[in-house]
């Protein structure tokens, strides 16, 4: 056969991923002279439409890689902590994230075999390899250099405060939410959350002052104080960022801010603001929706073997409900995005109906809601099944008539992921009867629950290591029969981690799967306890003993996995 082996298997790849047909599958490897890769890049794509992204998974596919969006990484000084940027820009790698032990890197040339073992060696961490156009490592590089966050004294200096110390500048300076200081103000809040890692940012009107604070990894801290004055027009400016009334100060409002419009900076962020009048003056909450950042492969998401192993199989069904729980900020959105980049793939036909769309995915519909002009989840459920979907993504299952059109669509052929509010996996049995849901619907419909909650890591720079005694060894034989070394955090911490003993987080889940002996139990309308005595029969490990399996591998502590998740009873 004219073609080399790497070229065969990368038409074969498109092939099977339907974007070449068979006819044009042989017709190419049947060419007279093999041609250079560039040759075939263009060929593929100038004559038989290939798309960049679909070529770019063929050749990951081919060698044996995942695809990586480098695009969608956002370059700090954190990313070259365990590579050198010279080592990097020598080698067109580049670290694209950290999880426990795996460091995912994205490579240009994947004919460099040995590139990996030297990685390793240096990093001492297990490499997870990803492929990425040389092109796109290359402006990433180029984008290295951009300045970062610029800190708050000299935009505080210019409205006339100082931490709290009013100086030179005038009450209408100060008022005004259109002048110059507060626009600055405003657009460095943002600045500077982002390049921190902030999640969300809380505008807090005190009796004295206006608090500005950020939640990094869960935890929220204070950053900003400035006199109460300043807070009106900084809250007047956020709105008319997002094209809120200013004028409505009694009532709650939710918007969403286009950050990219207001920045010279290359920030492409959206905002989701919710504002809301308190006892001293109104308060906004904006939550950081990150376009540059990918979504994360399913086992970088904490799963352990077993559950990953499980949640695999279940994602694959051809019908029925998936559901996830747990509060605001659990990660969830996160999980059902990486399943579905998993399943997604030409033949079929997914349907996201989202408030807001957080991460935009290729090859998949998505849909915004509008609640003014009546674009419920409830709505967009109803026009998705007229348009013949395989799979349906709900953000949220919020309401009865969501509910019951959620669970007839599981009923009739379409597999459905959603989320819902609850605090374990069995209690969502509760709460969808409690909507009004059947229980006989529930049980024919209900593929499996996930339960999840995000845990800060322990430093593993820091991190101190010790042998549990008393109560802490009792939990630990108590919830996995197992008791050993274990690490608690460096209440001094270290550079790598800003000094708090942790830096990221990882998930745990409950992963609750359906069987006979749950979907009986169901039907006869068991109280949750038994449900769950149920559900751990049949293999569902708690969200307290997953929390201790991460305890045991190093991954967090005994303190922050109870105060995550209470102990069993």
């Amino acid at each position: 056969m004219p073609l080399g082996k790497i070229q065969t298997a990368i038409i074969n790849r498109l092939g099977e991923l339907g974007r070449l047909t068979p006819e044009q599958v042989s017709s190419i490897l049947a060419m007279p002279e093999e041609p250079t890769g560039e040759e075939l890049d263009k060929l593929l794509q100038d004559e038989h439409k290939v798309t960049p992204f679909a070529l770019l998974v063929a050749k990951a596919r081919a060698f044996g890689f995942a695809p990586c969006h480098v695009a969608r990484h956002r370059v700090t000084p954190e990313t070259f902590e365990r590579l050198s940027q010279e080592f990097c820009e020598k080698n067109l790698v580049l670290p694209v994230g950290q999880l426990g032990e795996l460091l995912l890197v994205a490579f240009a040339n994947p004919f460099d075999v040995s590139l990996p073992a030297k990685i390793q060696e240096q990093t001492g961490l297990k490499i997870v390899r990803l492929l990425a156009p040389e092109k796109d490592i290359r402006e990433k590089f180029a984008k290295s250099n951009e300045p970062q966050a610029e800190g708050f004294h000299d935009v505080v200096a210019q409205i006339g405060a100082e931490f709290g110390v009013v100086t030179d500048a005038s009450e209408e300076e100060l008022t005004d939410e259109e002048s110059g200081p507060i626009i600055e103000l405003a657009n460095r809040v943002i600045e500077e959350a982002y390049y921190v890692g902030t999640s969300d940012i809380h505008i807090e009107p005190q009796e004295h002052d206006m608090v500005v604070r950020y939640r990094v990894d869960g935890i929220c801290h204070e950053k900003l104080r400035l006199p109460a004055k300043v807070g009106p027009a900084l809250v007047a400016r956020l709105k008319i960022m997002c094209n809120l009334d200013i004028a409505e100060r009694r009532l709650p409002q939710d918007g969403r801010i286009v950050f990219k419009q207001y920045t010279k900076k290359n920030l492409d962020i959206d905002l989701r603001v919710s504002t809301a009048p308190l006892n001293h003056g109104e308060g906004v909450v904006m939550r950081i929706l990150d376009k540059q950042k990918s979504t994360l492969p399913l086992p970088a998401l904490g799963f352990t073997a077993e559950n990953l192993a499980k949640y695999r199989e279940v994602i694959r069904q051809p019908y029925g409900m998936i559901l996830h729980c747990g509060p605001t900020g659990s990660g969830k959105s996160m999980t059902l995005y990486s399943a579905l980049n998993e399943i997604n793939s030409p033949d079929l036909v997914i349907r996201t109906a989202e408030d807001p769309i957080e991460y935009t995915l290729p090859g998949i519909n998505q849909m915004q809601m509008h609640r003014q002009i009546g674009l419920t989840f409830a709505a967009a459920l109803r026009a998705f099944l007229r348009q013949d979907p395989d799979i349906i993504l709900v953000g949220e299952i919020r309401d009865k008539e969501t509910a019951n059109i959620a669970v007839e669509a599981a009923l009739t052929g379409h597999l459905l992921i959603s989320t819902l509010h609850t605090n374990d996996a069995p209690g969502t049995v509760a709460r969808l009867t409690d909507m009004g849901v059947e229980p006989f619907m529930i049980s024919s419909s209900l593929l499996c629950v996930c339960a999840q909650r995000l845990m800060r890591r322990v430093c593993k720079t820091c991190r101190v290591a010790y042998e549990p005694e008393g109560r802490e060894k009792e939990v630990l034989e108590k919830a996995i029969g197992w008791s050993g070394q274990i690490f608690r955090h460096n209440p001094k911490g270290c550079p790598k981690c800003g000094g708090s003993g942790y830096k990221g987080r990882v998930g745990i889940h409950e992963l609750m799967i359906t069987n006979d002996e749950l979907i009986s139990g169901i039907n006869k309308e068991l109280e949750t306890a038994e449900l769950k005595k149920i559900a751990m029969r049949g293999g569902m490990k708690t969200l307290h003993q997953d929390s201790l399996l991460k305890v045991k591998d190093g991954l967090t502590t005994m303190e922050e996995a109870i105060a995550t998740v209470p102990p069993d009873l």
